[in-house]
């Protein structure tokens, strides 16, 4: 019995041990365990108007000290020893989910994001915190670093606080499994009937997410949309992409907070 315990005690270490590397495997990068925390914590299945979504606890995340530290990490965490392109992108990645977060945290209650800006000055582009001594927005990490970084999948990854948006992942991104994690992203946003894609066969017709439209020149170089999403889908829906007559309509885009 003594043996039976110190074996789980090792296997208790050696566990331990993967989860603390797996966030920071080297020097160069930023340990996101407490992010990860968070959205264990605080993220939820909810439905609202059809829509089936991860929604967040704003409310209780507004006064986690975990969340108000790891803001203050991020502060003076230097992106430029990011030297893999995967820890780059998974870095980018979770910054901009916290910063959306704190968006709505900053501004908590609201209806939407979108009523943090006004018509001059939206909320993409306003000051969303501060990363390695330099303030960002939202626009600057999605347009400026993460769209040319050529990662369509980034787009059912970042999560603009809201509904329509792809679901805020219940853990970190991390460098040594981002590929996994943005496949997973990417087919089960096309899953969501509500939000991320619906066939009607009689009709040969496909509803996307805006998103795909809004950015469809980021799938353009992976052949386009329909084909690229092809590849996440079932052989039937596939087939269905694949008709060179199908016709594209786009789907309500519900701006409401994701809570």
């Amino acid at each position: 019995m003594k043996n039976i315990g110190f074996v789980r005690y090792l296997q208790s270490i050696v566990v331990g041990l993967f989860f603390v590397f797996s966030f920071c495997s080297n020097s160069e990068a930023f340990d996101f365990s407490d992010w990860d925390g968070l959205v264990k914590k605080y993220v939820t299945a909810k439905t609202l108007e059809g829509v089936r979504f991860n929604a967040i606890d704003y409310a209780s995340l507004k006064k986690d000290p975990v969340f108000s530290d790891l803001i203050t990490r991020l502060e003076s965490f230097s992106p430029t020893s990011l030297e893999s392109r995967e820890s780059t992108l998974s870095f980018w990645i979770n910054v901009y989910n916290i910063l959306a977060a704190k968006m709505i945290t900053d501004h908590y209650p609201i209806k939407s994001i979108k009523d943090v800006g006004n018509f001059f000055k939206p909320v993409w582009k306003r000051v969303a915190g501060t990363v390695g001594g330099k303030e960002r927005t939202l626009n600057d990490i999605e347009h400026e670093i993460l769209r040319k970084m050529n990662e369509p999948r980034t787009h059912m990854a970042i999560v603009c606080a809201s509904v329509s948006c792809p679901d805020l992942r219940r853990e970190a991104y991390i460098a040594g499994k981002l590929n996994e994690q943005l496949d997973d992203q990417m087919e089960k946003f096309l899953r969501s009937r509500g939000k991320g894609m619906k066939l009607d066969e009689q009709k040969n017709r496909v509803y996307l997410s805006a998103i795909f439209k809004w950015f469809a020149e980021d799938f353009e170089s992976r052949g386009g949309v329909l084909k690229y999403i092809g590849q996440y889908v079932t052989a039937e829906e596939r087939k269905v992409l694949n008709n060179s007559k199908i016709k594209i309509s786009y789907l309500h885009y519900n701006w409401k907070i994701n809570h």
